[in-house]
Formats: structure tokens, sequence, C-alpha cells
């Protein structure tokens, strides 16, 4: 039985994958996600690939076997899918189910799980605009340009959400920027660093947002 320890290891080193496709994952980027010494993760690392987790490389990072994202992606499955239930079901605000649904993760069950999926319509994505993996682990792949580098001009609607910090969605709440808005990007500063927005429909509303932000919300036509 794997520890809640084991799934956040697990977990977080397959949302690195996701971020760098093909490449392995660095100690310090594990160390970073999860507010741990460079020396703890490494003990720790070293057991998972003593278990048949992890492709374990000294110096070299470390890649995820197929038993280690069966695992990994059946934790971001239920974590994902508490988001959705937490926000849909609760009616707990967007910006603080990603700290809860941490702590569930590790104590729901399966069965649970399942009802939960059937209870909200089999959903493919959570509240940020993730996609859910499937019960046999399959993440739909996404393919998203971000506000930094979207086309200029064009209609365009926001669908995902990339960053789970409180404070982030709040900022992303204010603007107006959840998934499923109308956005065209009007134009983009780099001296200023800014991107130049209009939200909505109709009536819409212009606001600018730094690239930082605008990197981290991903849009389509």
């Amino acid at each position: 039985m794997a520890t809640s320890t084991v799934e956040d290891y697990l977990k977080h080193i397959l949302l690195a994958e996701q971020e760098s496709p093909g490449e392995r994952v660095g100690t310090g980027q594990i160390a970073s996600r999860l507010a741990l010494s460079p020396g703890t993760v490494t003990a720790m690392l070293k057991a998972l690939a003593d278990g048949g987790l992890l492709d374990y490389e000294p110096y070299g990072g470390v890649r995820l076997t197929k038993s280690g994202r069966q695992l990994a992606t059946h934790v971001l499955r239920r974590h994902r899918l508490l988001e959705l239930f937490l926000v849909e079901v609760l009616g707990l605000d967007w910006s603080e189910v990603h700290a809860e649904a941490e702590q569930l993760e590790h104590a729901v069950s399966d069965r649970l799980i399942a009802r939960m999926d059937e209870m909200l319509g089999f959903p493919t994505v959570d509240p940020h605009g993730d996609p859910i993996p499937t019960p046999t682990g399959v993440i739909p792949p996404t393919r998203h340009a971000s506000l930094l580098t979207c086309p200029l001009d064009r209609p365009l609607q926001v669908k995902r959400v990339q960053d789970q910090s409180a404070d982030f969605l709040q900022l992303v709440q204010r603007r107006g920027l959840r998934p499923g808005q109308a956005v065209r990007v009007l134009g983009r500063d780099e001296a200023a660093d800014t991107v130049e927005l209009e939200v909505g429909e109709g009536e819409r509303e212009r606001l600018s947002l730094g690239f930082r932000a605008a990197s981290k919300i991903l849009v389509e036509p």
C-alpha cells in the first residue's frame, strides 16, 4: 500500500514530466515542489527506485516507470475529481479546493471516486481546466497556447489556468478570466512586460496582465 508521501512524490514528478516532456526530472525541481531539502528528496528517490516506481540516475534526475506512472495518474485523477466535486457539489471557491484535495486524495476510496465521477457526469477537466485522467490512467493530451503566445486580435476562449495557488486564482477570478470566458489579446509590450486584453462578449472590458500571469492562462480559438 502506497503511503501519502509516496503518492505526493509520484504525482509531482508526473506533473513535472508533463511540463517538460521527454526530460528527466531533477532532484532540485522535486525539492522545490515539495518544499523539502535536496538530501531528503534524494533519499526518497532512491527508495522509490528500489521499489520499481522510478528510473533513477545519480545527478541525472528521475523518470517514472510504468508502475510509477500508473500510481501517479491514479492519484492525479482522485485529486482533480475531488476539486471538481468540492466546487460543483459542495460550493467551495475554486481558489481553496486545491489544498483540500491535497489532503483528501490520500483518504478517499476508489469506490467513492467512481461515484463522484458518475455524479459529475464523467467530466474531462477540473475547475481549473486541467485534464482529468481516465480510470485506466490515460491523460487526455492538451495543446493550448497561452495569452503570451496566442495570435493577436483573434476571438479566443480561456481553457486552463496552470497556477493553483489561491492568490493567483483569486486574481484570475477578479479579472474574469476563468475557463470558458471569451477573450481577445490586443497587444503585447515587452518593455512594459504587459499583455493588453479584451474580456467578455458584447460589452468587453479592457485590462492588462503581466507576462508571468499571462503565460499561465491557456486559451484556444
